[in-house]
């Protein structure tokens, strides 16, 4: 059975988890930004001690890449890589905001079928990452650094109402108050848990990323030098 270990730290949530088979086996999680690398590394011992696996009988690691928190990538990926260099093993990317909304999808009995999913994660000041997805969770508006204005997602709103939610979210609550279309979901964070079926895939797929090059998905240099985004349209 495949064992994969499960590593999130892109926000304030420090999270890894283990797969073995199809199953999560078991889960170490805190929210506490100041945590990351003092944590990280215990919680992958903590979470392969509980399943009686040694990190040299992992079939592969998965990592969030991001967009996210800049120090928070570096140490999750950063130490993704280190286990993977020790121990000869394959490392799979996952990105932050598609394992956040597939954690997410069908997981509220309020949302419709044809609803869509924004996550959303805090990228300081007035700026958010953020995309949407359908129930799906095909893309249907790209990744971005954007800040969110009244005529954000209009053409979507139209004829779907979102969900948003992640640490994000609050940043657009106000700004759509009177949009009968958006809907929030409150207290939701990325969760290794939520990188469980994207993981899978990829391991399933042979989709590894080379380990020696691999760097977290920024998205900052996308916008760098042009402090006036526009909004998601």
């Amino acid at each position: 059975m495949r064992k994969i270990l499960l590593i999130e730290t892109a926000t304030n949530a420090c999270s890894v988890g283990l797969i073995v088979g199809n199953q999560l086996v078991a889960l170490e999680e805190s929210f506490d930004q100041r945590s990351h690398a003092e944590m990280i590394t215990i919680f992958s011992q903590r979470v392969m001690q509980q399943a009686g696996i040694a990190f040299s009988q992992l079939d592969a690691v998965a990592v969030s890449k991001g967009p996210g928190s800049y120090t928070g990538l570096r140490i999750g990926v950063s130490t993704a890589k280190g286990f993977c260099f020790a121990h000869d093993l394959p490392l799979i990317g996952i990105e932050t905001l598609y394992a956040l909304a597939a954690g997410i999808a069908g997981s509220d009995s309020r949302m419709e079928t044809h609803d869509m999913l924004c996550p959303m994660i805090d990228a300081r000041r007035m700026e958010v990452y953020a995309a949407v997805f359908d129930q799906n969770l095909n893309q249907v508006l790209p990744t971005e650094a954007v800040i969110i204005d009244e005529n954000s997602f209009a053409e979507l709103f139209a004829n779907n109402k979102i969900w948003f939610f992640g640490d994000g979210a609050a940043k657009c609550r106000q700004t759509f108050a009177n949009q009968p279309n958006a809907a929030f979901l409150e207290n939701v964070n990325p969760s290794a848990s939520f990188m469980k079926t994207a993981a899978i895939e990829a391991f399933e797929a042979g989709k590894f990323e080379d380990v020696a090059y691999f760097e977290p998905f920024y998205l900052k240099d996308f916008v760098a030098g042009n402090p006036r985004v526009k909004g998601l349209r």
